[in-house]
């Protein structure tokens, strides 16, 4: 969303209050619609609290919860890239590893992979789940340049979730192939259409 849009909008609900008219003079059509992708995303956006508790005893009823919720409603697709999780797991001071190096949090992260192969549909990829969930199950390591992942395990990583996520949308009837295609890009990865026609 571009700056002037943002201002805009401002201006519209300030003025919107008083002066409803000029607030429509001022804001373009393009920022209405922006706005209100934002607003349904806003209020689709799905955040996953976890504790110390939760992750030391591999807890996954935090997750277990809210994905089922969403199964049994049949939200699955207005649910698309929504979810995010807050990781709450205190730290020694001066402990510098991130959340993604610690071996308990990455357990209950695989625990959870185990259970819905094919939550990266739900991630928020935007705010980097997708890539925080990888560095979750993918050895790695951190540099100057950023997270560095283990190539080879990258890659059967990806092919695995690519798999699984094809078919997996295939079963629920939704398009797979962007889909899949953007979420290898996220992690460096492009895909011929070829793979397609073979699985």
């Amino acid at each position: 969303m571009y700056r002037r849009d943002i201002v805009m909008m401002s201006r519209f609900f300030i003025l919107g209050i008083g002066n409803w008219g000029r607030g429509i003079t001022n804001c373009s059509v393009s920022c209405y619609a922006k706005f209100s992708n934002l607003l349904d995303r806003l209020q689709m956006a799905i955040a996953i609290a976890l504790n110390s508790n939760h992750i030391n005893t591999l807890d996954l009823s935090p997750a277990t919860e809210v994905i089922e919720q969403i199964l049994a409603e049949g939200t699955l697709v207005s649910s698309e890239q929504q979810l995010s999780f807050n990781i709450d797991y205190p730290r020694e001071p001066g402990d510098p590893r991130e959340l993604s190096e610690i071996p308990e949090v990455r357990l209950w992260f695989i625990r959870l992979d185990s259970r819905y192969p094919w939550l990266p549909f739900l991630l928020n990829w935007q705010d980097k789940e997708f890539a925080r969930y990888s560095a979750m199950l993918v050895p790695h390591q951190f540099s100057k340049d950023g997270i560095q992942y283990n190539p080879e395990a990258l890659e059967m990583f990806l092919m695995h979730k690519i798999f699984v996520l094809g078919d997996w949308l295939k079963h629920q009837g939704i398009p797979h192939q962007s889909r899949l295609k953007s979420m290898a890009q996220l992690l460096g990865y492009e895909l011929e259409d070829g793979l397609f026609e073979i699985f």
